[in-house]
């Protein structure tokens, strides 16, 4: 399956990670199962926020609000990985659900797009999905 998302939304997410190095940044991805619509930057709450991400859980629960209330849907998040591998850790796997959630994943300037599932092909969670970078216009 692919999933789109417009170069000014990824450009958003590069920045964000570069402009961090030393932890794992992340967000939240909004739109429906093709398309990434919108993005939002939270704050990482993790305890070591070097090695794994934890999104504020305040911020996930007031994305899940204004989705019920005619919002964008949150359809997943996005995380960096300072070691420069843009994959899914072992970690990453251990921490998702298999609830078909988008993950984006920022590493050694490459940007790379998974789905959590059940036995997924990569550590048991993950199956890779093909990320479509439309130019944007206007």
């Amino acid at each position: 399956m692919d999933v789109a998302i417009s170069s000014d939304l990824l450009q958003r997410i590069v920045a964000a990670a570069a402009a961090d190095p030393a932890v794992e940044v992340c967000g939240l991805l909004f739109g429906e199962a093709g398309a990434i619509v919108a993005v939002e930057a939270c704050r990482n709450v993790a305890g070591d926020p070097a090695r794994r991400f934890e999104i504020d859980p305040a911020a996930l629960i007031a994305a899940y609000r204004r989705g019920r209330s005619g919002g964008p849907a949150v359809i997943g998040c996005y995380h960096s990985h300072p070691t420069g591998i843009a994959a899914p850790s072992a970690r990453d796997a251990g921490d998702a659900a298999a609830d078909g959630g988008l993950w984006l994943i920022v590493g050694g300037g490459a940007v790379t797009a998974w789905r959590a599932v059940a036995n997924g092909p990569v550590h048991g969670r993950f199956e890779p999905v093909r990320l479509v970078v439309a130019t944007d216009r206007g």
